[in-house]
């Protein structure tokens, strides 16, 4: 009996399954974040909290940065369309580019950022935190997405578009997501761009979304910490996440077929398998020996080792067909003597190892 052996390996996912599965769990996690919504002074005081503890350790950087942000309409301006937009563009893009330019890494990456946007939910949830905008105007901060809404598409609630500032939580500011984000967008361009450009872009972009989420006063500094810190948990996560879903699929996919179809599950490779190949499935054969009393006989196996050692092998073919006429040698060609005369000649049983051009 054929034995099926299914294993995932590096391959581009179908394109189709990757846009459902990307649309449920954004929409699971926009769903999520209305859902945390805690109380308001309790999101308030989680705020001064933090912003105390920065204060005590010099940290609180949000303030010089959002007057510069709020005196400067020529930086002010540009970072409230970057915050209101960047992490819907650029995050999207990066993934589309791994899916075609690196499928081998696109499955870690989607992982990866999937997990730490989850933990980032808990974090929500378990944490709801007031922005530094929306504290009281004795503590110094301006909101310059409220500021700059004429500008844009926004209006004074976050950077949801007029009238739809009731399908947001404000308060969900711990850990910074727009930070998170950057940085895996960050990490995968400086790990697999090819050019120094792409490099650069990996650098610059995580470090251009701290400065615009603390001077737009959406977010602490310690804020844009606990995003990367979810972002470092989420890889730590990623590996064990892929081998528990590989495990869960060959299970799914050896009781239903249709489960390893649509997970594509391609052949183990072997040998004479070409790399980088896509393969559907694979039967791996195990090999049988007849059932009868005498097959398991040492003659028997004797006989079946001797039939495999007489097999002829057929010797290369390495003058590829050329032949030499009477008479006529390669130089260095070694030649036979005839023991009788000693010309050179076939019907001599001695030879004379010595090339043919020493005589």
């Amino acid at each position: 009996m054929p034995q099926i052996v299914h294993a995932r390996t590096a391959h581009r996912p179908r394109w189709w399954a990757e846009l459902l599965l990307l649309v449920v769990v954004y929409g699971a996690y926009s769903a999520g974040r209305l859902l945390a919504r805690g109380d308001v002074s309790t999101a308030v005081d989680h705020g001064l909290a933090i912003l105390r503890i920065e204060k005590a350790f010099f940290l609180n950087a949000e303030h010089p940065l959002n007057r510069l942000f709020t005196s400067t309409p020529a930086i002010g301006i540009p970072a409230d369309f970057a915050y209101a937009s960047l992490h819907y563009l650029v995050t999207p893009a990066v993934l589309i580019w791994l899916f075609r330019r690196r499928p081998a890494r696109y499955r870690a990456a989607r992982t990866w950022l999937m997990l730490s946007t989850l933990l980032g939910l808990i974090g929500f949830t378990l944490l709801p935190t007031c922005p530094p905008r929306l504290l009281d105007a004795s503590y110094g901060f301006v909101d310059t997405m409220a500021q700059y809404s004429s500008y844009g598409w926004w209006g004074a609630e976050a950077s949801a578009p007029r009238g739809l500032g009731g399908m947001t939580n404000q308060y969900a500011a711990m850990p910074s997501l727009h930070v998170g984000w950057a940085l895996w967008c960050g990490v995968l361009l400086w790990r697999h761009g090819r050019t120094p450009l792409m490099r650069v872009l990996g650098i610059v972009y995580p470090l251009l979304t701290v400065i615009v989420v603390m001077g737009t006063a959406n977010h602490y500094f310690l804020d844009a910490v606990a995003g990367g810190l979810v972002m470092g948990a989420g890889a730590l996560l990623t590996a064990p996440a892929l081998r528990a879903a590989d495990r869960a699929w060959t299970r799914a996919a050896d009781r239903y077929a249709f489960v390893g179809r649509l997970a594509r599950l391609p052949l183990v490779a072997g040998p004479g398998s070409v790399p980088g190949q896509r393969r559907q499935s694979v039967e791996v054969v195990k090999s049988t020996v007849v059932t009868s009393p005498a097959s398991n006989s040492p003659a028997a196996n004797l006989s079946g080792k001797s039939a495999v050692a007489r097999s002829p092998v057929k010797p290369p073919n390495v003058s590829d067909g050329c032949e030499t006429s009477a008479g006529e040698r390669f130089p260095g060609q070694r030649t036979r003597t005839n023991s009788s005369t000693g010309t050179p000649g076939s019907g001599g049983a001695a030879t004379d190892d010595a090339p043919a051009k020493t005589r």
